[in-house]
């Protein structure tokens, strides 16, 4: 396949939301495989005809200095955001019947704009998404008395039993591989494993299973309260709470 037009997809996808890309990047999400002599010449290529623009150690579409300050700005938002991310990634882990959790959305990309909410990706025991979703979201809840709702954003569930995403395409791809594990090593390596699909959008995607966080140890209510709704009244519960939402709440 010519390299060009795959290099033009990468830039002008992340040009959507203002965002000049690095050579790492242009080389971690082209849709296929390409040496870094290659790349090199490729690129260089799109800048000398205009068709790219080099904005210091990024690229982008847009002729515009601005952008790269933009980026470097919400890169270093984004670090702040991401040590206070992990900090409540690991309160959040005990809640009952989590078993991982991961940081999407743009902060997982590792730029945060001065509004930006820290987004979960949530995964449960089979059979109880519901129970954890619902506890989740009332404590969600009290986060606006305090004016911390942003920081509390359970944007995704999903359970055991369903951990292969269905919609296959370039953007969950990308959703996919740039998700940041935060907590729970057991459910986000076998989360990772079911969605080895993405290498056939993005070859470049190497397995990231050995380096995941290991699993903070779980705390006495997340046991008590498992313990007590491991049996029929947790799954009693997990129906009733279903009934009062839709499938379409998964994502909220």
């Amino acid at each position: 396949m010519p390299l060009r037009p795959s290099i033009l997809k990468v830039v002008a996808y992340f040009d959507l939301f203002n965002y000049p890309v690095s050579l790492e990047e242009i080389r971690l999400f082209l849709d296929q495989k390409a040496s870094q002599p290659v790349l090199d010449e490729a690129l260089e290529a799109l800048v000398a005809e205009k068709c790219l623009f080099r904005l210091g150690e990024f690229y982008s579409l847009q002729d515009n200095s601005e952008l790269a300050g933009r980026r470097i700005r919400g890169n270093r938002h984004a670090h702040e955001l991401l040590l206070i991310a992990d900090k409540i990634s690991r309160f959040l882990f005990q809640f009952p019947y989590v078993r991982g959790i991961g940081i999407s959305g743009s902060l997982s990309k590792h730029y945060a704009d001065e509004d930006a909410d820290i987004d979960y990706f949530i995964i449960t025991r089979r059979n109880r998404l519901w129970i954890a979703r619902t506890l989740m979201h009332l404590f969600k809840k009290w986060s606006f008395l305090r004016g911390r709702q942003h920081w509390y954003c359970m944007n995704y569930f999903i359970d055991e039993e369903a951990l292969e995403i269905e919609e296959k395409n370039i953007f969950t791809a990308t959703e996919l591989i740039t998700l940041l594990p935060a907590c729970g090593n057991g459910g986000l390596v076998r989360f990772f494993d079911a969605n080895n699909w993405v290498t056939s959008f993005l070859p470049h995607y190497k397995h990231r299973t050995s380096s995941l966080p290991p699993n903070p140890p779980a705390g006495f209510w997340k046991r008590t309260l498992e313990n007590l709704l491991n049996g029929r009244t947790g799954d009693k519960l997990d129906d009733f709470f279903r009934s009062l939402g839709s499938p379409n709440l998964l994502i909220a």
